[in-house]
């Protein structure tokens, strides 16, 4: 565990590298999950940087994850997208896992659109939905404010009473009957992965209250909010949790109905960025 100092030294150290390539100041940033990379496709002019080339940037090792930061406009929003995240299973720390979003706080970003791939447990959902976070429940065994707390950024015990902004959530389901979609809202469950949570599990996560399952979004989420952020939550339901359907899970599953909703994605997206920037 690095001391403050030498966390704000990085992070100072990539806002330097980014700021020196681009000339934009985003207002709003969107972490992209499986599968719906394909929003970068509306960002007008756009910039993009490898991971690999941005300082002490871990880099996506996962399929449906390109790998790149995207500065543009969208809709004449200043914006920043991570077309591709960092997962815990990954074998990265909580720490590595949200380093994009502290970059995105000292870039000046306000407010977060997270979004990711996950397995329905309400039975009421189906494959192709796309749900509004309301909460989540940290299921992963640990947080990324776990040490020394970063006090130039945010409080010791920030407050997540109300972690996905009630206000943001209200304009997300206006935006979605806009845009011919049902508006639906569910408690997100985080798993460490990568294996696919055991029927008994989903079982246990219904008990207590969650509608959707995944291995990702709630470490950012509690960065963001620990930062000042606003944060919108959107999860695509890919596929139905273990035991809620009599099939088996896997990888290309998800990736297929995140592909199929696409485009009915990226319009909801993009019609978030016009109502919340």
């Amino acid at each position: 565990m690095i001391s403050e100092q030498e966390f704000m030294e990085k992070l100072s150290e990539t806002r330097r590298s980014i700021v020196e390539r681009v000339n934009i100041e985003p207002q709003i940033g969107i972490i992209l999950g499986s599968g719906l990379g394909g929003f970068v496709d509306l960002i007008e002019n756009p910039v993009a940087i490898p991971y690999h080339e941005i300082p002490h940037f871990p880099v996506s090792t996962v399929e449906g994850h390109k790998g790149q930061l995207v500065f543009g406009k969208v809709l004449g929003k200043p914006v920043v997208a991570m077309q591709g995240r960092f997962h815990f299973y990954e074998g990265y720390s909580m720490q590595e896992v949200t380093f994009p979003v502290r970059v995105m706080q000292a870039l000046g970003v306000a407010g977060l659109i997270v979004t990711n791939a996950a397995g329905g447990i309400n039975p009421a959902y189906r494959p192709g939905d796309l749900i509004l976070i309301k909460d989540h429940i940290n299921m992963m065994g640990d947080n990324p404010l776990r040490g020394t707390n970063l006090s130039n950024l945010g409080p010791r015990f920030p407050d997540l009473s109300e972690g996905y902004d009630l206000d943001w959530r209200q304009r997300a389901l206006t935006v979605a009957r806009e845009v011919g979609i049902s508006p639906q809202e569910g408690v997100y469950a985080a798993m460490s992965g990568p294996s696919y949570e055991s029927p008994a599990e989903i079982c246990f996560l219904r008990t207590v209250g969650a509608d959707l399952v995944g291995m990702s979004t709630v470490p950012e989420v509690i960065v963001a909010n620990h930062g000042g952020m606003r944060v919108l939550g959107i999860s695509c339901v890919t596929n139905m949790a273990a035991g809620i359907l009599a099939q088996r899970l896997s990888h290309a599953e998800v990736m297929e109905t995140a592909q199929r909703i696409e485009k009915q994605f990226v319009r909801f997206v993009q019609a978030l960025v016009k109502a919340l920037a």
